[in-house]
Order: C-alpha cells, then sequence, then structure tokens
C-alpha cells in the first residue's frame, strides 16, 4: 500500500500582492491555468490512488484545499491544530497511513513545487519508494543543479548503498555563490524535499532521533493529533530526522524540478515570448525584455525595461526589478500594514 502525503500549509510573502493568507501561493495558478496544489496531486494520481493521498495544511486553508481537489476524498484533508513545521505534519500524516495500513510506504511532496517532465518525477518517486521498502531506509530525491542556487539546500551523496542509491553523507543549507559551485563540481544534488519511507521505518527513527516528536506518538496513537501537536516541538524533517539517521539514502532526479521561490522564477516554468518575458493578464509589452508582468485587473503597458517584475492585483501595483523580487518579504516589512494588507503567500 503506497501512500502520497502532501504538504500544503505555508503562507508566506514571496508572491505578494497576488497572494493572501487565504489564498496562498500552493492555491495560485503560477505555472498554467489550475493551482499548484491541483497539478501537484493530479501529477502522483497516477502513481498514488486518491484515496491514499493525504493533503496537510492550516486549518482556514483546509476548505480551499478542499475545493481544489475534488477527487480527493475530503477527510483525507488534514487541518493542523497550528503550524510546527514539516516533521509533526510528517509524523502525522504517516500514523494516518500506517493506522490503515501497517505495512504503508510513504511519499512526501510539497504542494508548490513545478515539475517540468512529470513521467521522469513518477519515475524517481516510484524508485525512492522501492527503495525505501526494499532497503528498511528513509529515502530523499536529490536533483541534478542546473546553476549555483543559493536558496536551496544541497546533499553530498555518499557511499554507494544499491543500485543509483547512495548514503547521505552531509547537507548543506543555502551555501553562497562560491560554495554552490564548488558543491555542484564534487557531485552534490539540489534538496528537493521529495522524501520516501515505510510507516515503520519513519517511526523508529523517530522515536530513536528525534525527541521533538517523540512525546506526542502517545498522543497519536490515540488518535488524538491536537494533543500530539502540544506534545511535539517545531522541527523541519531534514533536521529532526535526515540530519539525524543513519539510515537516509539519496537517489538522484531529473524531471525539471524548480520551488517557484519568486516572481523572477516564473521565467523559468512559464513559456515566455521571443524576448524573454513573461506575460499574464491583459498585457502589452514593447521593447520589454526578461520582464515578468502579472494583471489581473485592467490593462497593464510596459516599454522600455528589461528584467522587471509588475504585479497588479487586489488594487495594490507592485513594480520591482527580477534581482530582488527574491527579497520581498524585506520589503514587506518595511512597508506601512494598510498597504500590505493580509499577507500570504
Amino acid at each position: 500500500m503506497r501512500w502520497a502525503v502532501v504538504l500544503a500549509g505555508g503562507v508566506g510573502t514571496r508572491f505578494w500582492p497576488l497572494s493572501t493568507a487565504a489564498r496562498p501561493k500552493q492555491l495560485l495558478p503560477l505555472a498554467g491555468a489550475q493551482p499548484l496544489l491541483t497539478e501537484t496531486v493530479e501529477r502522483i494520481l497516477p502513481l498514488v490512488d486518491p484515496a491514499r493521498v493525504l493533503v496537510v495544511t492550516s486549518g482556514p486553508l483546509a476548505d480551499a484545499a478542499r475545493r481544489a481537489l475534488p477527487g480527493v476524498p475530503a477527510a483525507n484533508v488534514l487541518a493542523e491544530p497550528f503550524a510546527a513545521s514539516t516533521a509533526p505534519a510528517l509524523a502525522w500524516a504517516t500514523w494516518r497511513a500506517a493506522a490503515a495500513d501497517p505495512d504503508a510506504a510513504v511519499l512526501s511532496l510539497h504542494a508548490d513545487w513545478t515539475v517540468g517532465r512529470p513521467d521522469a518525477f513518477r519515475a524517481a518517486a516510484a524508485e525512492a519508494l522501492s527503495v525505501a521498502e526494499q532497503q528498511d531506509v528513509l529515502v530523499t530525491v536529490g536533483a541534478a543543479p542546473t546553476r549555483p542556487e543559493t536558496g536551496y539546500g544541497y546533499i553530498v551523496p555518499g557511499s554507494a548503498l544499491s543500485g543509483r542509491a547512495r548514503r547521505i553523507e552531509r547537507f548543506v543549507e543555502k551555501p553562497d555563490a562560491d560554495a554552490a559551485r564548488s558543491l555542484i563540481e564534487s557531485g552534490a544534488l539540489w534538496n528537493t524535499g521529495l522524501f520516501a519511507w515505510t510507516a515503520r521505518r519513519f517511526r523508529a527513527e523517530v522515536q530513536a532521533h528525534t525527541p521533538e516528536l517523540a512525546a506526542g506518538l502517545p498522543a497519536l496513537d490515540r488518535g488524538d493529533a491536537e494533543a500530539a501537536y502540544r506534545a511535539f516541538r517545531p522541527v523541519s524533517v531534514d533536521v529532526g530526522v535526515f540530519e539525524r539517521t543513519r539510515r537516509g539514502a539519496v537517489l538522484p532526479g531529473d524531471f525539471g524540478w524548480d520551488d517557484v521561490g519568486s516572481w523572477a522564477a516564473l521565467r523559468r516554468v512559464r513559456a515566455t515570448d521571443a524576448n524573454g518575458n513573461v506575460a499574464v493578464g491583459d498585457v502589452h509589452l514593447v521593447d520589454a525584455a526578461g520582464c515578468v508582468v502579472w494583471s489581473e485587473e485592467g490593462t497593464t503597458v510596459i516599454s522600455g525595461l528589461t528584467n522587471a517584475v509588475v504585479v497588479r492585483a487586489r488594487g495594490i501595483t507592485l513594480v520591482t526589478t527580477a534581482e530582488r523580487a527574491p527579497e520581498l518579504k524585506k520589503l514587506l516589512d518595511r512597508l506601512p500594514p494598510g498597504v500590505v494588507g493580509e499577507r500570504g503567500a
């Protein structure tokens, strides 16, 4: 019995002003006609039955997530009592899978990625599940880097395990550009956050290495998720489990993965015109190159700009550069609350 857990609870600030707390990044159609969450679940359905897809999100977003996923049973959308990072969410969802099937194997992924090659993604996910089942390890899939990205984590593969799988030597979180180039030259992979494990092995590793979660497991066994969350301490699954276990493995994957970290990233995941521009809505570009323009209201005309980001949504117009788009949170922190409004995404 193979299950998938989709993490869909984030409420950051990277796609303001389009995003809000009620409509964050995973509920936006950033890469195509459908919300990222919908695309994520549809991408895995050939591999996992909809009845075995669990979506973990926040209470305020649960109904919107259910509307975005009409093929997934409503009871499979799990609303966290409160946010506590990724390890508690995955512990809860893995327990739910194990309660239905003690032999469950679990694939974990995020709702706000894009994938350029879905068939290759499913092949990598199926391989990760097989390695987790056959080798009794926790598996992470690493993507082959295409640039010295400083906003991603990296995985350094170690000794051979089985087939293409290797043990994990170490993780490196968000290196500077020079360190990223050195990591890539040494064969390091991007840490995508695509994980696989059996429910039994995940629980055993949590009990052995993750005190932030272990205290809440008895409450989960009683079916009391709220009490479990009160006993949990916030920790990411990367830090709380993968960086501590001796049973971690990494598989290489090449499927056009992107976490769409800022408005500028849309140039990588959406079709561009002959000048490298992305335009969504009623947009007219004249002598413009490398721009991202998103207009949900009225007509937007861009003339003579290069590498600009222009967003018109909810009565707000944002104009910045592609280089500064990843720093949007810093900008919002400097604006009056009345301008920023309801933050999200």
